[in-house]
């Protein structure tokens, strides 16, 4: 699975933005979709996690409520609603494909996008 993710830009606090995530490959369809960030001097952070069907979602706790994982499996797509943002959610996203199941663990992760930045200012 190949994957790019798009979409990141500069935003302001409480503006929404989505962001993109096209795959290519066959084997799409069969795996969990994930998406993490990461912010300057700081670990990589789990966001949020879709599965396979598009049926069950997982987000951590800063995000909940606040982010929205979709995906559209015909076109291979994977999609991150950001609303309410908030200076705190500036970093690197980055989507991701694991054959596991709603997994929070980056190294669960074997394919991993370039990343896109989202920049909030306050």
């Amino acid at each position: 699975v190949q994957l790019q993710a798009s979409g990141g830009g500069l935003v302001q606090a409480g503006d929404s933005r989505v962001l993109s995530c096209a795959a290519s490959g066959s084997t799409f369809i069969s795996t969990d979709m994930g998406w993490f960030r990461q912010a300057p001097g700081k670990e990589r952070e789990f966001v949020g996690v879709i599965s396979r069907s598009g049926g069950t979602t997982l987000y951590a706790d800063s995000v909940k409520g606040r982010f929205t994982i979709s995906r559209d499996n015909a076109k291979k797509s994977v999609f991150l609603q950001m609303n309410s943002l908030k200076p705190e959610d500036t970093a690197v996203y980055y989507c991701a494909a694991t054959s596991s199941y709603l997994n929070d663990k980056a190294s669960q992760y074997h394919y991993w996008g370039q990343g896109t930045q989202v920049t909030v200012s306050s």
